[in-house]
Protein backbone atom coordinates (compact mmCIF):
# COMPACT_ATOMS: atom_id res chain seq x y z
CA UNK A 1 0.00 0.00 0.00
CA UNK A 2 1.39 3.72 -0.88
CA UNK A 3 0.52 6.54 1.65
CA UNK A 4 1.15 9.72 -0.14
CA UNK A 5 1.87 11.60 3.19
CA UNK A 6 4.04 9.65 4.88
CA UNK A 7 6.28 11.99 3.32
CA UNK A 8 6.16 15.80 3.47
CA UNK A 9 5.06 17.24 0.44
CA UNK A 10 2.14 20.07 -0.71
CA UNK A 11 -0.34 17.24 -0.23
CA UNK A 12 0.14 17.56 3.55
CA UNK A 13 -1.45 20.64 3.38
CA UNK A 14 -4.24 20.09 0.82
CA UNK A 15 -5.34 16.94 3.17
CA UNK A 16 -5.43 19.04 6.10
CA UNK A 17 -7.57 22.27 4.60
CA UNK A 18 -10.03 19.14 3.66
CA UNK A 19 -10.35 17.86 7.05
CA UNK A 20 -10.42 21.17 8.75
CA UNK A 21 -14.45 22.32 9.49
CA UNK A 22 -13.06 26.11 8.58
CA UNK A 23 -11.85 25.33 5.36
CA UNK A 24 -14.57 23.39 4.85
CA UNK A 25 -16.71 26.43 4.90
CA UNK A 26 -15.81 27.18 1.11
CA UNK A 27 -16.88 24.48 -1.22
CA UNK A 28 -14.96 24.97 -3.97
CA UNK A 29 -11.54 24.90 -2.09
CA UNK A 30 -12.63 22.01 -0.78
CA UNK A 31 -13.15 20.16 -4.76
CA UNK A 32 -10.17 21.98 -5.51
CA UNK A 33 -7.74 20.33 -2.85
CA UNK A 34 -9.17 17.18 -3.59
CA UNK A 35 -8.62 17.87 -7.49
CA UNK A 36 -5.45 18.39 -6.43
CA UNK A 37 -4.41 14.98 -4.39
CA UNK A 38 -5.97 13.56 -7.48
CA UNK A 39 -3.46 14.98 -9.40
CA UNK A 40 -0.63 14.11 -7.05
CA UNK A 41 -1.63 10.46 -6.31
CA UNK A 42 -2.38 10.17 -10.66
CA UNK A 43 1.12 10.76 -11.06
CA UNK A 44 2.56 8.67 -8.48
CA UNK A 45 0.80 5.69 -9.98
CA UNK A 46 1.69 7.11 -13.60
CA UNK A 47 5.77 5.92 -12.07
CA UNK A 48 4.50 2.33 -12.11
CA UNK A 49 2.90 2.39 -15.51
CA UNK A 50 4.41 0.66 -18.82
CA UNK A 51 6.11 3.50 -21.54
CA UNK A 52 7.58 3.87 -24.68
CA UNK A 53 9.49 5.27 -26.85
CA UNK A 54 8.61 7.32 -29.63
CA UNK A 55 10.96 9.97 -32.11
CA UNK A 56 9.46 13.26 -31.69
CA UNK A 57 10.90 16.40 -33.89
CA UNK A 58 12.00 19.56 -31.78
CA UNK A 59 12.35 22.87 -33.70
CA UNK A 60 16.18 22.13 -33.70
CA UNK A 61 16.50 18.33 -33.74
CA UNK A 62 15.27 14.84 -33.60
CA UNK A 63 14.69 13.35 -30.46
CA UNK A 64 13.51 10.37 -28.54
CA UNK A 65 10.82 10.73 -25.56
CA UNK A 66 8.90 8.44 -23.46
CA UNK A 67 5.00 8.01 -24.06
CA UNK A 68 2.87 6.02 -21.70
CA UNK A 69 1.93 2.76 -23.38
CA UNK A 70 -0.88 1.45 -20.78
CA UNK A 71 -4.39 1.92 -21.83
CA UNK A 72 -5.77 3.78 -19.05
CA UNK A 73 -9.60 3.89 -17.53
CA UNK A 74 -10.26 5.63 -14.57
CA UNK A 75 -13.65 4.97 -13.07
CA UNK A 76 -15.37 7.21 -10.49
CA UNK A 77 -17.67 6.67 -7.92
CA UNK A 78 -20.35 8.82 -7.71
CA UNK A 79 -20.68 11.22 -6.49
CA UNK A 80 -18.30 12.05 -4.19
CA UNK A 81 -15.10 10.77 -6.15
CA UNK A 82 -15.90 13.67 -9.25
CA UNK A 83 -13.47 16.01 -7.94
CA UNK A 84 -10.86 13.77 -6.70
CA UNK A 85 -11.15 12.05 -10.27
CA UNK A 86 -10.89 15.05 -11.60
CA UNK A 87 -7.06 15.18 -11.06
CA UNK A 88 -6.71 11.53 -12.28
CA UNK A 89 -8.40 13.23 -15.70
CA UNK A 90 -5.79 16.06 -15.80
CA UNK A 91 -2.89 13.82 -16.22
CA UNK A 92 -4.31 10.92 -18.07
CA UNK A 93 -5.51 12.84 -20.45
CA UNK A 94 -6.08 10.15 -23.28
CA UNK A 95 -7.50 7.97 -20.81
CA UNK A 96 -11.15 6.74 -20.74
CA UNK A 97 -13.85 6.67 -18.07
CA UNK A 98 -16.34 4.82 -16.18
CA UNK A 99 -19.18 5.76 -13.79
CA UNK A 100 -20.25 3.59 -10.57
CA UNK A 101 -23.66 4.62 -8.44
CA UNK A 102 -22.67 3.35 -5.09
CA UNK A 103 -23.84 4.16 -1.72
CA UNK A 104 -24.95 2.71 1.69
CA UNK A 105 -28.24 1.38 2.48
CA UNK A 106 -30.00 3.35 4.94
CA UNK A 107 -28.97 1.26 8.65
CA UNK A 108 -28.63 2.00 12.33
CA UNK A 109 -25.74 2.72 14.29
CA UNK A 110 -23.42 -0.78 15.02
CA UNK A 111 -25.47 -2.34 12.34
CA UNK A 112 -23.38 -3.88 9.52
CA UNK A 113 -22.75 -1.60 6.10
CA UNK A 114 -24.84 -3.08 3.21
CA UNK A 115 -23.52 -1.43 -0.35
CA UNK A 116 -26.22 -0.75 -3.06
CA UNK A 117 -25.19 0.03 -6.77
CA UNK A 118 -27.58 1.84 -9.16
CA UNK A 119 -25.29 2.77 -11.77
CA UNK A 120 -22.51 1.44 -14.43
CA UNK A 121 -21.11 2.63 -17.18
CA UNK A 122 -17.40 1.88 -18.43
CA UNK A 123 -15.72 1.06 -21.66
CA UNK A 124 -14.89 -2.53 -22.60
CA UNK A 125 -12.42 -3.23 -19.71
CA UNK A 126 -10.43 -5.82 -21.25
CA UNK A 127 -6.56 -5.43 -20.72
CA UNK A 128 -6.87 -1.71 -19.70
CA UNK A 129 -5.31 -0.76 -16.59
CA UNK A 130 -7.84 0.69 -14.27
CA UNK A 131 -7.99 2.59 -12.03
CA UNK A 132 -10.83 2.78 -9.33
CA UNK A 133 -11.62 6.21 -7.75
CA UNK A 134 -13.05 6.61 -4.57
CA UNK A 135 -12.39 9.37 -1.79
CA UNK A 136 -12.90 7.57 1.36
CA UNK A 137 -11.95 4.15 1.76
CA UNK A 138 -14.01 3.32 4.92
CA UNK A 139 -15.70 0.11 5.48
CA UNK A 140 -13.99 -1.17 1.82
CA UNK A 141 -17.43 -2.55 1.02
CA UNK A 142 -18.92 -0.23 -1.60
CA UNK A 143 -15.10 -0.30 -3.37
CA UNK A 144 -15.57 -4.45 -3.39
CA UNK A 145 -18.62 -4.46 -4.84
CA UNK A 146 -18.01 -1.97 -7.19
CA UNK A 147 -14.52 -3.62 -8.60
CA UNK A 148 -16.76 -7.19 -8.96
CA UNK A 149 -19.65 -5.24 -11.01
CA UNK A 150 -17.06 -4.09 -13.58
CA UNK A 151 -15.80 -7.74 -14.04
CA UNK A 152 -19.22 -7.77 -16.24
CA UNK A 153 -17.21 -5.29 -18.92
CA UNK A 154 -14.48 -7.31 -19.20
CA UNK A 155 -11.12 -8.15 -17.26
CA UNK A 156 -8.40 -5.37 -16.88
CA UNK A 157 -4.72 -6.13 -17.04
CA UNK A 158 -4.16 -4.32 -14.11
CA UNK A 159 -5.90 -2.50 -11.15
CA UNK A 160 -5.49 0.10 -9.00
CA UNK A 161 -7.64 1.48 -6.14
CA UNK A 162 -6.95 5.25 -5.11
CA UNK A 163 -8.60 6.88 -2.24
CA UNK A 164 -7.69 10.46 -0.46
CA UNK A 165 -8.22 8.70 3.04
CA UNK A 166 -8.56 4.97 4.54
CA UNK A 167 -9.35 3.31 7.37
CA UNK A 168 -7.40 0.51 8.78
CA UNK A 169 -10.76 -1.33 8.88
CA UNK A 170 -11.17 -1.19 5.23
CA UNK A 171 -8.15 -1.59 3.71
CA UNK A 172 -8.36 -5.48 5.86
CA UNK A 173 -11.82 -5.53 4.35
CA UNK A 174 -10.71 -5.24 0.92
CA UNK A 175 -7.66 -7.28 1.61
CA UNK A 176 -9.92 -10.44 2.59
CA UNK A 177 -12.74 -10.04 0.10
CA UNK A 178 -11.39 -8.99 -3.24
CA UNK A 179 -10.01 -11.77 -5.34
CA UNK A 180 -8.40 -10.64 -7.93
CA UNK A 181 -4.54 -8.77 -7.79
CA UNK A 182 -4.81 -5.10 -7.26
CA UNK A 183 -2.41 -1.93 -5.89
CA UNK A 184 -3.65 0.39 -2.93
CA UNK A 185 -3.00 4.10 -3.61
CA UNK A 186 -4.00 6.35 -0.61
CA UNK A 187 -3.29 10.33 0.27
CA UNK A 188 -3.52 9.18 3.97
CA UNK A 189 -4.22 6.03 6.54
CA UNK A 190 -6.22 7.39 9.31
CA UNK A 191 -6.86 5.75 12.75
CA UNK A 192 -10.04 3.93 12.85
CA UNK A 193 -13.88 3.60 11.66
CA UNK A 194 -16.70 4.93 14.40
CA UNK A 195 -19.50 3.44 15.08
CA UNK A 196 -21.17 5.04 12.36
CA UNK A 197 -18.64 3.80 10.29
CA UNK A 198 -17.12 6.93 9.41
CA UNK A 199 -13.31 7.42 9.33
CA UNK A 200 -11.65 9.12 12.12
CA UNK A 201 -9.91 11.70 12.00
CA UNK A 202 -11.42 11.80 8.70
CA UNK A 203 -13.35 14.96 6.89
CA UNK A 204 -16.55 13.96 7.05
CA UNK A 205 -19.05 13.28 3.91
CA UNK A 206 -17.08 14.00 0.98
CA UNK A 207 -19.67 14.08 -1.17
CA UNK A 208 -21.64 16.97 1.14
CA UNK A 209 -18.60 19.02 1.52
CA UNK A 210 -18.06 19.08 -2.02
CA UNK A 211 -21.91 19.41 -3.70
CA UNK A 212 -24.12 20.21 -0.84
CA UNK A 213 -26.10 18.26 1.42
CA UNK A 214 -28.40 15.39 0.04
CA UNK A 215 -31.93 14.39 0.76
Amino acid sequence: MFILDQHSSIACQYLAEIRDVETQKDPLRFRQNLRRLGQLLAYEISKTLHFESREIETPLTKSSAKFLKDDVVVISILRAALPFSQGFQDLFDRAEFGFIGAARLPHAANEPVEIGLNYLATPNLNEKTVIVVDPMLATGKSIVKSIESLFENGKPKSLHIATTIAAPEGVSYVKDNLNTAYNLWSCALDEKLNEKYYIVPGLGDAGDLAFGQKL
